[in-house]
């Protein structure tokens, strides 16, 4: 009996070990590493790629979810950004790589109908083999990264939270991407190159 029980524990550790080491097997990136482009569809059926904004100096991606309370309380301050940013050549990219299978709210139908409720203008890309999140390093939603066109490559220049204060906006005192990319922007060195992103468990498969 007790040699069935100790069979029984390996199983399962080597069980929990493969399941684990799907989300960790590929390195993430690090701030100052050469992003690779990559090719996602948007949840329009169109193909999206860093190819597909030849003007851009740079891009704000932001891995998210249309479940997860978090990254709803980002939804006007993500207009707000791409608005104010996509003047300035660095739009926003939103990636939804949560297992629709778990999430009835992150169905491709129910994105389509929260994009045209919100009037959200910026593409919204699901990543389905979650090869995109796990590549960047992504952990939470939203996690957002902040990529530079530098000659022929893309750097990436920040990685982490939006601002310090995801429940209520009129409360920021830290706003990190906006002094990333004005930083960018301004030719000057970003003070606070990575945060920790605050929000829900990337629901991997």
């Amino acid at each position: 009996m007790h040699f069935r029980f100790l069979i029984l524990l390996a199983i399962i550790f080597l069980s929990f070990t493969e399941k684990t080491s799907k989300t960790t097997a590929v390195a993430a990136y690090k701030v100052g590493d050469e992003v690779k482009d990559f090719s996602l569809r948007s949840i329009n059926g169109k193909l999206y790629s860093f190819a597909s904004f030849p003007s851009a100096k740079g891009f704000i991606i932001v891995f998210t979810s249309n479940y997860c309370p978090f990254s709803k309380s980002y939804e006007d301050r993500l207009i707000a950004i791409d608005k104010k940013y996509t003047l300035k050549s660095y739009p926003v990219i939103a990636i939804n790589p949560n297992d629709a299978e778990a999430y009835e709210e992150d169905k491709l139908e129910n994105i389509q109908a929260r994009a045209k409720e919100k009037g959200f203008v910026f593409p919204i890309l699901r990543d389905e083999k979650q090869s995109v999140a796990k590549t960047f390093g992504a952990l939470r939603l939203p996690h957002v990264f902040v990529v530079k066109k530098e000659g022929f490559k893309y750097i990436l220049r920040y990685s982490g939270a939006i601002d310090d204060n995801p429940q209520d906006p009129s409360g920021i005192t830290k706003n990190y991407l906006d002094d990333a990319v004005q930083s960018l922007l301004e030719n000057k060195p970003i003070i606070t190159e990575q945060t920790k992103p605050i929000g829900c468990a990337i629901r991997w498969k």
